[in-house]
This record gives structure tokens, sequence and C-alpha cells, in this order.
């Protein structure tokens, strides 16, 4: 495992090009359990499985592009987003006039007080790629931040179930956890769930699995926020910016993110916001490989950036990267529930984070919560903090449910 960093850069460097034809996030499909076949599975080959997941990733999201091309289109950077749409935050009286003569229509103006924090929406005008819009609006609005509502996906499959699990999970009262994905079904009890997209909540195996995972760790009270429901473009970043802010309002302390996008400025906002008030987030790093952009919202300053790691301690092939990397945990060879309550098995850097989260918040009620992390991390890979497991391999025993 040692010679793991090497290899990731030969990988890297050999994918690079190709990747670097289109921006796209390091991610699967959303709603993955739904909409497609899992797109990693294990394999023996490492470095022509990193190669193939790096065009893997260009097709499958050139499809999903395609297949919903009512709701979603590209950005000016190549990124899935909500087709005719724009976001500006902080948006002024006279900004707003500009926009409008230039075509451009308010949909909108979303306030999330608990992250001071106001973005309004604007549909691009008749005729416009959403690219050219962005440039324009942009041109109009020189000094604005403007953005795509760009899409996340979720970042873990899971595999058939046949056991029947548990109908219930100890109640745990500690520290509050949010959990920001699909929402999860009636075998996972929560202690409140809201939706922020079309449909939500609607239960998901990708959302159980995760919260299953926390349940099974110990983790509570948990509450979430689901920002797919049914709709063809939910995980947008507008969607998890109201998200948070609902968590933090709660009274969430730490929130667990296991979906991957591009960089936005309104969630990176929003994240920075949640951070000021000391909530602790967790994100997965995401599933396309060593050769993948850098994840977000794992990459985003101070947010903890998580890896997964087999049953061996060895690391997911299939892992991402972000711009640091925290703490790894188990990935694979670990099980949860799916929507229907059954066991199932999982692999993907999302069922990794929930452990770290349920960590998180039990070091939260220390003094130094994250020297309580780094001493529990068992160091893996490298001597010290290494680009392939972080600070170590935290929740090392944990298997699921």
């Amino acid at each position: 495992m040692r010679a793991f960093p090497l290899f990731c850069t030969l990988v890297a460097a050999l994918a690079a090009p190709l990747a670097a034809q289109v921006a796209l996030p390091g991610v699967p499909l959303p709603r993955l359990d739904r909409v497609v076949p899992p797109l990693v599975e294990p394999v023996q080959d490492l470095a022509r499985s990193a190669t193939q997941l790096a065009r893997e990733r260009i097709r499958t999201l050139d499809r999903l592009v395609r297949r919903e091309s009512a709701v979603i289109e590209r950005d000016a950077r190549g990124d899935p987003a909500r087709r005719g749409e724009l976001l500006v935050m902080d948006l002024n009286a006279v900004e707003l006039g500009l926009a409008e003569t230039a075509g451009f229509a308010v949909l909108g103006t979303e306030r999330i007080g608990e992250l001071d924090l106001a973005v309004t929406r604007l549909r691009a005008p008749a005729g416009l790629a959403l690219a050219e819009a962005e440039a324009l609006l942009q041109r109009t609005l020189p000094g604005a931040v403007v953005s795509a509502d760009v899409l996340h996906f979720q970042s873990g499959t899971g595999g058939d179930g046949a056991r029947p699990a548990p109908s219930s999970f100890s109640s745990a009262r500690g520290t509050p956890i949010g959990v920001i994905d699909g929402a999860p079904g009636r075998a996972v009890p929560v202690a409140a769930m809201r939706g922020f997209a079309t449909g939500a909540p609607l239960a998901s195996n990708h959302g159980s699995a995760v919260v299953s995972l926390l349940a099974s760790a110990g983790a509570g009270p948990i509450r979430v926020a689901d920002v797919y429901g049914s709709d063809k473009a939910g995980g947008n970043a507008l969607a998890i910016a109201r998200a948070l802010g609902w968590l933090v309002g709660q009274g969430s302390r730490v929130v667990t993110i296991s979906l991957v996008g591009p960089r936005n400025p309104v969630l990176e906002r929003a994240v920075a916001a949640a951070r000021g008030k000391g909530v602790v987030i967790v994100a997965a790093v995401g599933n396309d490989g060593p050769a993948a952009p850098p994840a977000f919202p794992a990459s985003y300053p101070g947010v903890l950036a998580v890896t997964a790691v087999d049953g061996q301690r060895r690391a997911l092939i299939e892992a991402g990267r972000a711009l640091h990397l925290d703490y790894a945990a188990p990935g694979a060879d670990i099980s949860g529930l799916d929507a229907k309550g059954k066991r199932i098995a999982l692999r993907g850097t999302s069922f990794a984070a929930p452990l770290v989260a349920a960590r998180v918040a039990r070091a939260l009620r220390t003094a130094n919560w994250r020297g309580t992390l780094d001493a529990e991390a068992i160091d893996l890979g490298k001597k010290g903090r290494d680009e392939v497991y972080g600070g170590g391999l935290l929740c090392a025993r944990c298997k699921g449910r």
C-alpha cells in the first residue's frame, strides 16, 4: 500500500488529458439505486480500472444530460446544472433592473436566515443556452457572483439484500447530527425530516443506507434533509444550501454529506456560514478515482474530507480525491439498510462519511474533539498524514448493520 500514492500519480497522468476535455464532477449518477446499474465494480487490474473510471465518468454524465435534457444542461464549465436557471447572491435593486433589461426573469429569492444568505434565481433569456446566459449575466453584472445551479451526486452503491433487518434501533440521545441526502425508509426512525426538492421526502436506498450506518454507530438524534425527492435535477447547489440552513436551525452540530459535485459559490458560502456557527461538516470524496477533479463539498476549507477502505484496510480503487484529506473509514465489506429495510452490501466513500460523522459527534463531547479523533485514528500507508488515508482510519471495527 505504500506504493499506492505513486500509482495514483501515474494514473492521474494517464487520465488527466481525458478528464480535462470536459469539466465534470467526479461522481456517479443521482439516485444511482434507481437510475442506472452501479458505476463501479471491484476489479483486479487497478491501472486499467482507474482509466476506465475516468472514461465511464464522462460517458455516464453525457448520458444523463442527454436523457434529462428537459431539466438539465451544462453550464459554462461543462458541469450538469438545472436548465435555464442562474443564481446570484446579494442582488440589489439596481443590479436586478440591469438583469431584467438584459432579458433575465426573476424566479424568486431564497433567504436562508440561519446562514445569512440571500440567493436570487434568474431564468435565462429565451433562446440562450445556459453557458451563454451565464456569460451574458456576468458581463451585465461584473461585480456580482453568478453561478449555475450545479448538480451533486451520491457517491456509493448498494447490492441486493435478502435478510430482513431489525425494525428498530436503540434510541440515541447525544450530539444532534444532520444528513443531507435522499430520505431514509421507515425502518430507520429519525428525529425530523424535511424535503428540499420536488416530491421530497421520498425514501431512497442511498439515504436509507447512510442513515442506518449513523444509527448503527449510535449517533443521534438524526435529522434528514432530502435534496433529491423525485426531482430529476435534484441535488442542486441551492437545495443543499437550503438544507444546510434548516439543519443548522434545527441545532445539528454535525452534518454529513455523501454527495459530490463541482465548486459552487452559493454552497461554498453556505458551508462557510455553517462552520462559522460551530457546525462540523463531514463529506465524502466520491467514487471516480484518483484522476477525477477534486470533489466538493469535501474540498471546501474546513470540511472533513473522508475516503474509504475495504475490510482489509486497503484504499478503494474508485475513491476520488479532494483538495485535502482528513480521514478514512470503512466503505466496503459493510452493510446497511435499503429503503425497504432489507440488509444490503455497501461500497463507496458515501458510507465512510457517516461513520466518521458518528465519531465526530462523540468526540465533540470532549474538550479537544480533533485531538480525540487523531488519537483514535489508525495510521495506514506512509507514516503520518498522507494523501491516500489522510490522518488515518476511524471507526475501524464498524461493519454497519
